[in-house]
């Protein structure tokens, strides 16, 4: 049974049919798709190719004409996915053998008792689109693939953005941090001029890069400069943390 809502298609199909389409075309209502009508015509049992085509045309025929007949194509905003649900496991092993012999591999499943054909790579999508010649198709895909990957790319980089100014004003915190520690426990005015202008610049401006740092220095100098008076810095506030600890440890082993 063909059955088809454009009465174009059935006079089409009635006529390619000749003898075999003498039963003629029924005009069937019915109550879905905004209640458009149903074009029926019977065909005899042999009606339907018995074997499969060897010439990609007529594969790519035969694949265009299942897509018509029971494919269909998920709105690709909400996800990419292209199924066939053939009538029969035996029209699903047919369709199966004619996707590969043209290079697309499907995936196999079933939903409620039937056998399905489905694609979810977006690539492999694009691929049966164009060898039936749904070049339309396409072009609505592509379009929204390449709306998705600039807003996931925009996102990466606001991500990677915020990110690292999350950890550079870690970094920054932390650094004046050891910068007043060393302040109280040694003096700046005992560190050496590159070191105490470093210092004194990271106090005034907590919010700085060191590059920013560096443009700032007398005479200016290299993000790699300042970020080695920096490591010093913190080198030296640790060794003085430690040294006051094992102060205090000497101390309480005297009061003991």
């Amino acid at each position: 049974m063909f059955r088809t809502q454009r009465a174009a298609i059935a006079r089409l199909f009635w006529s390619l049919l000749g003898e075999r389409g003498a039963r003629g075309i029924r005009k069937i209502a019915t109550t879905r798709l905004r209640r458009a009508p149903m074009y029926e015509i019977e065909m005899e049992s042999d009606a339907a190719p018995t074997r499969r085509p060897t010439v990609r045309c007529d594969r790519r025929m035969e694949i265009r004409g299942a897509f018509l007949a029971c494919g269909s194509l998920a709105e690709p905003a909400r996800g990419y996915h292209l199924e066939f649900v053939p009538p029969s496991s035996e029209s699903a092993a047919r369709l199966a053998a004619l996707l590969r012999a043209d290079g697309h591999l499907p995936r196999l499943g079933a939903r409620k008792g039937r056998e399905l054909l489905y694609f979810k790579d977006v690539d492999a999508i694009v691929a049966v689109l164009s060898a039936i010649g749904a070049y339309g198709a396409v072009l609505h895909l592509e379009d929204v693939r390449a709306l998705k990957e600039t807003k996931n790319r925009i996102h990466r980089l606001v991500n990677t953005e915020a990110a690292n100014v999350d950890r550079a004003a870690s970094a920054a915190a932390a650094q004046r941090e050891s910068i007043a520690f060393i302040a109280d426990a040694y003096g700046l005015r005992n560190l050496s001029k590159p070191l105490r202008e470093v210092a004194e610049l990271r106090l005034r401006h907590p919010t700085e890069t060191l590059s920013e740092l560096g443009a700032r220095c007398q005479p200016p100098v290299k993000k790699s400069t300042v970020n080695g008076r920096i490591a010093t810095l913190l080198r030296l506030a640790r060794r003085l943390q430690g040294a006051g600890a094992a102060l205090s440890a000497s101390a309480a082993d005297r009061s003991r």
